[in-house]
């Protein structure tokens, strides 16, 4: 009788909104994955155009000043909209933040296709996952209110969901949720993402075909194998990444300190049109500046630029993307910051000719690996992704070396993640002039409550709960 009440109660709940979440994601990211395609082609062919016709610049101003304007009202109306989908996710996963599920999904998806369509060097993963995480909420609230309980569980679900279904990996799926969203191990966690990935990945896969969209971020075969004796080279990279990775962090606190507070005083609109302007100038000068990064990590895997044009590259790209994300500009940073990782990679693999053309495109795996368990403090999900995503299963020790030394270096330097870091700020401004309380109480649970039989690492509790003790009665069923 009590297995019945556990399966019913507990194991029920997370297959269907598991099941649901899944689904209904891979539906949804699979149509915007297809819309985003078009756009970005859109967006390059409008780039080409404006090239051979710069007199059009001048129509092109009034038009960014209206984007901006739109978007600064949009902004205010929906703040969920703003910044990246990643921490605004975690937000919503770790209850700092309600969701309005409708809003987020319609906001997200038009949203970051502007921003794709201007060429601002954001993903598409962030907004993948915030709109994965919105429907697994929505699916709640069709339910009957007694399933409300379940609502943070649905999103979990949803959100990487979402992340299996942008990159077109499910283990790092999984990952993200037990590593970024919640930072820690739980059954129903587990449980949960195994279901939604599931579920998720086999939509993908099926409306791939049809709508014609790659549902795997790269293709990347036949790496070399990396011998015993050459293990210094993970070691090297991953030391590189982990630097930049530190100086990048730091970075983003500064840029964030230029948009948010010396320039406080500056209408929200104008902030977002100075980082429009931005993007299409630099635009005109090359296409790798600006953009997701999806097609400059494509064509660094096959081919060198020349040193210096990294170099600019990788200066430029750092810079617009953290100063969109902190301006609040709807869009992923996982794929931007897999850009910068590719460019740093090719500049050290430039700097050992020792090792010659045969091992660059390898370097420039590592350094992405390097890249993610650096910035986003996540290395066990870089190892998955880059063992998924980047081929390198006959690498594994060569990749957990470079994730683990970049990881380490951004440990020993206390900088936290970029998502941490975007999720402190945005928490900041939300509690700005309020002043915290502390209350100290005893609970009763009721027979039949929604936490009878589940452990305390099975509940998500409200973020600023903290059990100190739990009494038990002789009728374990019915307490916590």
């Amino acid at each position: 009788m009590k297995n019945w009440r556990y399966f019913v109660h507990l194991i029920l709940p997370v297959l269907l909104f598991g099941s649901l979440s899944g689904a209904g994601t891979g539906v949804l990211i699979s149509l915007y994955k297809f819309c985003a395609a078009k756009v970005l082609v859109l967006s390059a062919e409008t780039y080409a155009w404006l090239r051979i016709h710069p007199i059009v610049l001048l129509a092109v101003l009034p038009v960014l000043a209206l984007s901006g304007v739109i978007m600064a009202a949009v902004y205010r109306r929906y703040p969920n909209l703003r910044g990246g989908g990643i921490p605004t996710s975690v937000a919503a996963l770790r209850g700092l933040q309600p969701v309005r599920w409708f809003c987020d999904i319609v906001g997200v998806f038009f949203l970051s296709l502007s921003t794709f369509f201007f060429g601002v060097p954001l993903g598409n993963e962030g907004p993948s996952v915030q709109m994965g995480t919105a429907i697994g909420d929505g699916w709640v609230r069709m339910m009957p209110r007694r399933f409300r309980a379940w609502s943070r569980y649905s999103m979990t679900a949803g959100s990487c969901a979402g992340f299996t279904a942008a990159t077109g990996s499910p283990v790092s799926g999984i990952m993200f949720a037990l590593e970024d969203a919640h930072g820690r191990v739980s059954p129903v966690i587990i449980l949960t993402s195994f279901v939604a990935v599931v579920f998720s990945h086999l939509t993908v896969s099926l409306l791939a075909v049809p709508l014609g969209f790659e549902p795997h971020l790269f293709s990347v075969t036949d790496l070399p194998v990396l011998a015993f004796s050459q293990m210094w080279l993970p070691l090297l990279v991953g030391l590189v990444l982990g630097f930049f990775a530190v100086a990048f962090l730091k970075l983003y606190e500064l840029l964030h300190r230029f948009w948010n507070r010396t320039l406080e005083k500056v209408p929200i609109w104008v902030r977002l049109f100075c980082i429009l302007t931005l993007t299409v100038l630099l635009g005109l000068c090359r296409e790798e500046f600006i953009s997701t990064g999806h097609h400059l990590i494509a064509h660094l895997l096959h081919e060198k630029l020349p040193l210096l044009l990294l170099l600019v590259i990788l200066l430029f790209r750092t810079v617009m993307t953290l100063s969109a994300n902190t301006v609040g500009m709807t869009g992923g940073l996982f794929l931007p910051i897999m850009a910068l990782g590719a460019v740093l990679s090719s500049v050290t693999a430039q700097l050992l000719p020792l090792f010659g053309e045969e091992y660059r495109e390898l370097i420039l795996v590592l350094g992405i690996s390097a890249c993610i368990a650096g910035m986003m403090k996540t290395p066990i999900t870089a190892v998955a992704f880059s063992v998924e995503a980047l081929g390198c299963g006959a690498n594994i020790l060569p990749v957990i070396i470079a994730s683990a030394v970049s990881f380490a270096v951004t440990e020993v330097f206390r900088a936290e993640s970029i998502t941490e870091n975007v999720l402190e700020n945005r928490v900041h401004s939300m509690r700005k002039g309020r002043t915290a309380r502390v209350v100290e109480t005893d609970v009763t649970v009721a027979v039949g409550a929604f936490v009878v039989g589940k452990q305390i690492r099975d509940v998500f509790w409200p973020n600023n709960l903290f059990i100190f003790s739990v009494k038990h009665t002789d009728d374990r069923d019915a307490t916590v």
